[in-house]
């Protein structure tokens, strides 16, 4: 009975998440999607708001490919400070031996004390005094320092279970610090760096509110900003929104599926699987 009721719930869960999905799908097949009909499935699928999106062909969407790859550099970008500074600073904590280094770790945590939306003014104040207003380098350092508290907190439990024995070894054979940290540190932490990177990458991906107000031209703008242009606009279809969601949704998914292995791998620390 348990596992039978386990399973039913695992459907529902499903369904009521691949839900929404599956209804903007529909919405982006539909030339009339402004009329919600209530089908199952298009009566006759209409590919052209996927069309008109790759060839950029409708006027909100004139500069949707250049804004995507502004998306796609501010998650890469994110991922990558988030991933070297967190491994750098645990590196520090868990193998140096540091005095105290659990008050570091405690105060980066302190950050999630107060919600990200109250401080988006502030940042905002501060990105303009330093002039990085309409700058995806703004929206890159506001990313980076929310990702970082958490990649500190993971990386450092997870470079705990790496024996002090391999860096002693290490510099025994007359290896620096930066040495061990990256010929046995790195490589040992792989897992763990990986589902920290993609944290960072997808927090970076889905953020809205301070790429709406960090960015505001045109060609500094990301498809989250972008397409917000719709809901201002009375002629906007809403299978090109769709369309345009959809694509956007891909990314994502892809490096989930892509590198799933490692983030299970990363997230369930097993003493036996990094040694």
């Amino acid at each position: 009975r348990g596992k039978a009721a386990a399973i039913v719930l695992g459907i529902f869960l499903l369904i009521w998440t691949l839900l929404p999905v599956y209804n903007m799908l529909l919405m982006a097949l539909d030339s009339d999607a402004d009329e919600f009909t209530g089908s199952v499935w298009p009566p006759d699928p209409d590919f052209s708001s996927f069309a008109s999106v790759w060839n950029e062909d409708y006027w909100l969407m004139a500069h949707f490919w250049h804004q995507f790859g502004n998306s796609l550099y501010l998650g890469v970008a994110t991922m990558v400070l988030t991933v070297l500074i967190g491994s750098l600073a645990s590196f520090a904590l868990s193998r140096l031996r540091l005095r105290r280094s659990w008050i570091v770790t405690d105060l980066a945590l302190l950050t999630y004390v107060l919600p990200t939306a109250f401080l988006a003014i502030p940042f905002v104040h501060i990105m303009h005094r330093y002039g990085l207003s309409d700058s995806l380098w703004s929206v890159i350092a506001a990313m980076v320092a929310f990702a970082t508290p958490y990649a500190i907190l993971i990386l450092h439990q997870y470079g705990k279970l790496i024996p002090m024995e391999l860096d002693e070894s290490a510099k025994v054979d007359g290896a620096s610090p930066f040495q061990v940290y990256l010929r046995i540190y790195l490589p040992l932490m792989a897992p763990a760096l990986v589902a920290v990177g993609v944290y960072a990458l997808l927090l970076a991906w889905n953020e809205y509110l301070y790429q709406y107000l960090l960015l505001s031209s045109t060609g500094n703008m990301t498809v989250a900003v972008a397409i917000n242009q719709f809901f201002d606009s009375d002629e906007a279809p809403w299978n090109y929104m769709m369309a345009i969601a959809t694509i956007y949704s891909l990314p994502p998914i892809a490096i989930y599926f892509g590198l799933r292995r490692f983030m299970v791998a990363g997230l369930t620390i097993d003493r036996k699987s990094v040694v």
